[in-house]
């Protein structure tokens, strides 16, 4: 991302920390980069709109510095309609997932949406997320 201040730079780094902290305090976080506001809780399923670009990451990295590579590489993406910076833990694996997360209302369309989504982009999605309810739904069986 380009900066025309350090204001701007330092209200992004502000951002990118909260995000870091949130996903720690709560398992996961959704806000969009260009307002840097978290999405309150919904009753809708949230889910990667583009699989092949989330991005898994061990528990032992540096998590603010993962999600600044992660935002510059995928800006476009994450300035869409609709789309969010997700963060996620995923509690078995303790592994971070950061994503290009979209939504739906309706559990059964969001489930089919993203297993239709997973085998387009040749890779799976493993959980959609519905954060009013705070309920995991995994969509696979392994």
């Amino acid at each position: 991302m380009h900066f025309k201040t350090w204001l701007e730079e330092y209200y992004f780094e502000r951002y990118v920390l909260d995000v870091a902290i949130a996903t720690l305090e709560k398992g996961g976080t959704a806000s969009r980069i260009d307002t840097y506001q978290f999405l309150t809780p919904v009753n809708a399923w949230r889910f990667p709109k583009y699989p092949s670009k989330t991005v898994i990451l061990p528990p032992d990295v540096c998590l603010s510095v993962e999600l600044e590579k992660f935002i510059g590489a995928n800006e476009t993406y994450l300035r869409e309609p609709g789309c969010w910076l997700g963060t996620w833990i995923n509690p078995h694996t303790k592994n971070y997932y950061l994503d290009i997360s979209t939504s739906c209302k309706d559990l059964e369309k969001a489930r089919q949406t993203a297993i239709d989504i997973s085998i387009k982009e040749g890779r799976k999605i493993v959980a959609i997320y519905n954060s009013k309810l705070a309920q995991t739904v995994y969509l696979w069986n392994e």
